[in-house]
């Protein structure tokens, strides 16, 4: 149902379903300004760092590299490039275990730094460049959303539907992170300045900023430079989490739904997150590649939590010394929160595009999970459930391995916002399941495509040479027509019949046949040697 704009001008907030209220924690991090990390000896760079396909490597072993320096080429399927962090030279490109739930190893650049931190030169594009101009300047810099996804920014932007609104994500609802909080509050302008950037390549006539109530230090930062921008206002919503979920903050300022399976375009919406509007306007105005970004560093076993700068393939081992990480006995570290995040199972993985926060909490502080109990059906789980699903019957069907039940369900709608195992008695880890699901779905959808791309190939080439074979016998019933006129055609001007002349052929290479046999007899025998005797 389409919400009448004048609703939303006078800044009316709706609400979602479910959701919770677990301790926010934030306090430990969000207190000091953004740092800097000294740089690591070694940076570890993955091919892939969004959502999509890697680019094409520009590199090779032994290159010297700058800052800034693209290692490989944007291509087709949503491919994004990735950027040296610093200076130095390339000493090896391998599989490597990198940032992801699977821990599975993925191709990898290797820089080691030369300290001298040298970059490329910048290019900078004037706000009225060409529309293709800007969005491919923004795929050239590499930039994905940074609020967890990974879509690639410049694809999102090619998109061309009538927008209402573009909105701006600066909830960041999850407990323990602020490293949007802190991006917000010290650099405001540049973020208002992306979205203006953005407003003008999407082509939407105004902006909606968003944020929770608990970051009144950010809202009074976007309050001192939002005057200058006419077009956007400023949204405040309750805190509750995952109102920074996509479809559910959208639900939170327009009252509308996002479609099952669909996308806010789709309703003419279009949302991006601070962070990614701040690499925007360090992209077109500085012409800086997404080389870093902000991560919160926090939990009680480090002694200096904060946010960071951190280069893009920094090893996580490096930024969690410099933040004083003194590890207790099967200490676990979390790359992102304590709801949507997962444990590494190597601090030699280096922090990528959507790595927002490294979380080192003590066992007291987040208790290692007890193992899991039968489901008691008590329903607490469907009672938070932000997209209005049935976590439970989700669970069964992902045990059963039962797919087409799961899409019946509609599992692609969880957000795996982790609310449903927050509030399970029997700690059964339900987000685990859902995870794994869809990842088979995905592989099954893969390999059933490259099924029925052999498939079709298979039946191009059967067609193919059944097309030949008739196209030869058809040039053979042309070539056996065409004699046999030429035959007729003979007969009836009188001439011999072709057919006589063909058998006297015949006969007369039988004869020549012979004739050379019996000579060849002849003089074997006359060549033979005579007894004396005789």
């Amino acid at each position: 149902m389409s919400i009448p704009i004048t609703f939303i001008e006078q800044g009316q907030i709706w609400s979602f379903p479910g959701g919770i209220h677990p301790p926010e924690r934030k306090q430990l991090s969000n207190t000091t300004p953004i740092s800097t990390l000294p740089l690591a000896s070694e940076f570890y760079v993955p091919l892939r760092q969004h959502s999509g396909e890697p680019g094409e490597l520009l590199v090779s072993v032994g290159d010297p590299v700058l800052k800034g320096q693209a290692l490989s080429a944007p291509g087709l399927n949503n491919a994004l490039p990735v950027h040296a962090p610093t200076s130095g030279t390339i000493i090896a490109i391998e599989p490597r275990t990198i940032a992801h739930p699977s821990g599975l190893p993925d191709t990898v650049v290797v820089i080691a730094t030369d300290g001298r931190d040298q970059a490329v030169q910048p290019q900078p594009l004037p706000l009225g460049s060409d529309r293709v101009k800007l969005i491919d300047a923004l795929r050239q810099a590499g930039i994905a959303g940074l609020g967890g996804a990974g879509f690639p920014t410049a694809q999102k932007l090619a998109l061309q539907r009538p927008l209402e609104y573009l909105i701006i994500n600066g909830v960041e609802c999850e407990p323990y992170i602020s490293a949007d909080d802190r991006l917000m509050r010290e650099y405001a302008s540049e973020i208002l300045r992306g979205t203006e950037i953005l407003l003008h390549i999407s082509g939407a006539p105004k902006a909606l900023i968003a944020l929770e109530d608990n970051k009144p230090d950010a809202i009074d930062a976007f309050k001192r430079v939002l005057p200058k921008y006419p077009a956007m206002s400023l949204r405040v919503v309750p805190t509750k989490y995952p109102s920074g979920g996509e479809k559910q903050l959208i639900q939170l300022l327009t009252g509308r739904q996002v479609p099952s399976r669909g996308l806010p375009i789709d309703i003419g919406l279009l949302m991006h997150n601070v962070g990614t509007a701040y690499a925007v306007q360090q992209a077109i105005d500085e012409g800086l590649p997404l080389t870093q970004r902000v991560v919160t560093v926090t939990g009680e076993n480090v002694s200096k939590p904060g946010n960071y700068w951190v280069p893009l393939g920094t090893p996580v081992a490096h930024v969690l010394e410099h933040a004083g990480f003194t590890p207790e006995k099967a200490q676990k570290v979390i790359m992102g929160g304590p709801m949507m995040g997962f444990t590494l199972g190597s601090l030699q993985v280096p922090v990528v595009k959507i790595t927002n926060c490294l979380l080192v909490p003590s066992s007291q502080e987040l208790a290692p999970p007890r193992d899991e109990m039968p489901c008691i059906r008590c329903g607490a789980c469907a009672d938070v459930c932000p997209a209005q699903l049935l976590p439970q019957q989700l669970q069964w069907l992902a045990k059963a391995n039962d797919y087409d039940g799961l899409n019946q369900q509609n599992l692609f709608d969880c957000i795996e916002c982790g609310a449903c195992a927050y509030v399970c008695p029997s700690e059964i880890p339900l987000v685990h399941y859902y995870r794994k699901a869809k990842a088979e779905i995905r592989d099954i959808a893969r390999e059933k495509a490259k099924s029925e791309v052999a498939r079709e190939r298979f039946e191009a080439r059967q067609q193919r040479l059944e097309r030949e074979k008739e196209e030869r016998l058809e040039r053979h019933r042309q070539a056996a027509e065409a004699r046999q006129q030429a035959q007729q055609q003979a007969v009836a001007e009188g001439a011999p019949n072709p057919n006589d002349a063909v058998q006297a052929a015949i006969a007369r290479a039988k004869a020549r046949k012979a004739a050379q046999a019996a000579a060849a007899q002849a003089t074997e025998q006359a060549a033979e040697p005579k007894d004396d005797n005789a």
